[in-house]
């Protein structure tokens, strides 16, 4: 498995593995949250990220990681690679060579608020909305200085 820079080429793909992990993981959200975030991910937000993808030997896309100024945006691993190391890699990757450490988490996403505890991050504050404005409240965690 390796760590790649995503080109758009790779959009198609991404957004698949964006919404097979949200469905799998996010079941707090409507079906009508999924549509409508889907477009703007695929249209904006790529975009705004230092988006990196893991792939594996064979080159398929695993999973992948957007960084903006020191923030994990994003973190999504296909349901199939889930427990495999994927996040982890992705995560340290984040933090080793894109300068990661912070990431806003859903509170309701109990294992991604889980998985970022065991990462080395620590919940420092909390949103009541989520970046929508939608009552999906947000826990602001910062990579502790000792794991």
């Amino acid at each position: 498995m390796r760590v790649e820079q995503a080109t758009q080429n790779d959009y198609s793909t991404l957004i698949e593995i964006w919404e097979a992990s949200v469905r799998a993981t996010h079941d707090f959200l409507q079906e009508g949250d999924i549509e409508r975030l889907r477009p703007m991910i695929l249209d904006q937000y790529f975009d705004a990220v230092d988006l990196r993808c893991a792939k594996s030997d064979a080159g398929e896309i695993r999973g992948f990681c957007g960084v903006h100024e020191g923030n994990i945006e994003m973190l999504f691993v296909a349901p199939q690679g889930r427990g495999s190391g994927i996040g982890r890699l992705l995560t340290e990757h984040a933090i080793e060579q894109q300068g990661a450490a912070r990431v806003d988490v859903n509170e309701q996403n109990e294992q991604a608020v889980g998985f970022y505890k065991r990462m080395g991050f620590r919940v420092t504050g909390r949103s009541p909305l989520d970046g929508q404005g939608k009552p999906y409240p947000l826990l602001h965690m910062t990579l502790s200085e000792s794991p």
